[in-house]
């Protein structure tokens, strides 16, 4: 079975279709960047243009960087434009893909899913907690395999700051920052999160997670185990997919 994922963030919407028995996709993915502003309509310009790059005419899942309620209301827009607060994805990006079906998820809550069926969460009880590193900090948090959504950990306070403005990958690069200054940053970050949650563990996502040997090896002093993950910056589009498929 095959359903279209659309993994949206602060710089980049890519998107492909779906194998949901593999868990991989079934083509190379489009990407587009991320229009600045990233308005609500932007965005669905952004989004028609990766789903027809394929022809895609079934349905589409979609995750966003931020709380998504009801299936379809976006409640918060940290890294995108503050007009998406209280609209009603689902209906603008349906009426934008000319009335394809369409699910709305938070985007790292998608990677974590997906993560978890596929990836580096397989079989894993307890607590386990993804972390997305790009643009902001994404979060996604799991009880015995099970979802408890839009946790926003990224903005837990941090030296005074949101966390996400210290220890994302955007920091990184804004900062100019070493692997190993940066990695310092981050486990600073899990030492906080691992107080409060006490995972088992740690499954790193976002791009950063194809260079996990750049980094990881500097983060000591954590109890949970810490991994990469497997899907890498897949994870978001599989997610998405499975989402649409109710398979989440």
């Amino acid at each position: 079975m095959q359903i279209f994922g659309v993994d949206i963030g602060g710089s980049g919407i890519k998107g492909a279709p779906v194998d949901l028995d593999k868990g991989d996709l079934t083509q190379e993915r489009c990407k587009v960047l991320t229009p600045h502003p990233a308005t609500p309509d932007g965005v669905a310009d952004g989004v028609k243009e990766v789903v027809d790059h394929f022809g895609w005419t079934g349905p589409v899942g979609l995750t966003f960087p931020g709380v998504v309620t009801g299936g379809a209301t976006i409640r918060t827009a940290a890294n995108v434009d503050k007009s998406w607060i209280d609209t009603d994805a689902g209906a603008l990006f349906s009426d934008r893909l000319g009335g394809l079906p369409v699910t709305v998820v938070n985007d790292a809550d998608a990677a974590g899913v997906a993560e978890m069926h596929f990836g580096a969460g397989q079989g894993r009880k307890g607590t386990v907690i993804l972390l997305t590193f790009g643009t902001g900090i994404g979060s996604a948090l799991f009880v015995n395999g099970v979802l408890v959504p839009n946790t926003e950990l990224g903005h837990l306070e941090l030296s005074g700051h949101d966390a996400e403005k210290k220890a994302s990958s955007k920091a990184k690069e804004d900062g100019e920052l070493t692997w190993e200054h940066w990695a310092h940053r981050v486990q600073k970050y899990l030492a906080h999160v691992e107080m409060l949650f006490s995972p088992e563990l740690f499954i790193i996502g976002g791009g950063v997670s194809r260079k996990a040997d750049k980094f990881l090896h500097f983060i000591e002093d954590i109890k949970a185990e810490i991994v990469p993950a497997q899907l890498q910056n897949n994870a978001g589009i599989v997610g998405a997919a499975m989402h649409a498929a109710g398979d989440d």
